[in-house]
């Protein structure tokens, strides 16, 4: 990779949105969360990403939630917002707000259901970029937005001052290897879905680290995994062995659609996060009891005062 000042290294996480009982957003739980990874080593968040089930916020609750938070940003760990809305007015708007708010950046990622074609998108990303006052990190989605961008489009983006991100979700390590070639100045970084294969092959490409849904359940082991690898190799080795033992949790945690599992683990374990957003519901039984055995075998119980009481699977 070039020699440039990336705007984010390590572990990027997308952090969940915790709710009340009533389904309205928890921003106590919310200040608890962001300590807590603050204090295991998390070098950013995502607030209202994908894991964030942003779609299913109000305007207004994303506009507080912004607010919220910003309240609680502290030196150690930025703070970046999804802002994608419907359209391209709409989603500059969000970057606007994130901005006055003091964001740090925002992400943002092709519209959701009109699948349209790349070109258009493209012009999307662009136009935003051009209208934001904070630096955008791009999210190549595919499977949750139809649209992909091929390697051509992601290094165009590279080219504007303003793309300071790009976050890739697909299975092509191929198109990686390319954007790590061109040493583009932008922080290269990828899903952790274990089926989707890109955590190993990114890092070991110069990747700057990963944007990631596990660190919601093991923020210190994914700080640890997305650490950048230096060149007599160590940090490849430390990598290697965190990431074969947290292998289990990586899978648990794309058992089923995202923020499923880990939103429902988060809540079985002890941590802020309420029950899910209608008409998603959270898992239970067999599902449940899977991961919570997964939380003792990897000692996180013990590591991070987890509880890992059984019974909570039948609730």
């Amino acid at each position: 990779m070039s020699d440039f000042t990336p705007a984010v290294t390590g572990s990027f996480v997308a952090l969940i949105t915790p709710m009340n009982e009533d389904y309205s957003v928890d921003y106590t739980g919310f200040a608890t969360l962001l300590d807590f990874q603050r204090e295991a080593g998390t070098s950013a968040v995502l607030i209202m990403g994908s894991s964030g089930e942003v779609t299913m916020l109000s305007p207004e609750e994303r506009h507080a939630t912004v607010r919220e938070t910003m309240k609680h940003r502290k030196d150690g760990m930025q703070h970046w917002y999804g802002c994608t809305g419907p359209t391209t007015e709409a989603t500059i708007a969000y970057v606007e707000q994130a901005a006055a708010e003091g964001a740090d950046g925002a992400v943002i990622a092709a519209p959701s259901y009109i699948c349209a074609p790349e070109a258009d998108i493209l012009r999307y990303f662009l136009d935003v970029a051009d209208a934001s006052p904070i630096p955008i990190g791009i999210y190549n989605n595919p499977p949750r937005v139809k649209t992909d961008l091929g390697v051509e489009a992601m290094l165009e983006l590279t080219a504007h001052p303003n793309v300071a991100v790009l976050k890739e979700s697909t299975s092509r390590v191929g198109q990686v290897g390319q954007v790590c070639a061109a040493k583009a100045p932008v922080a290269v970084m990828c899903c952790c879905s274990p089926n989707l294969g890109l955590v190993v092959p990114t890092m070991a490409l110069g990747g700057h680290g990963t944007a990631n849904m596990t660190g919601n359940i093991i923020p210190r082991e994914m700080a640890l995994i997305s650490t950048p690898w230096d060149e007599d190799g160590e940090q490849a080795l430390r990598f290697r062995e965190a990431y074969l033992q947290n292998l289990p949790m990586l899978h648990f945690v794309y058992s089923a659609v995202n923020p499923v599992p880990v939103k429902s683990l988060m809540r079985a374990v002890g941590l802020p996060a309420g029950p899910l957003r209608r008409p998603l519901s959270g898992l239970s039984g067999e599902h449940l009891r899977r991961g919570l055995e997964i939380v003792r075998e990897l000692g996180l119980d013990s590591r991070y005062g987890y509880r890992t009481d059984l019974a909570l699977a039948a609730e």
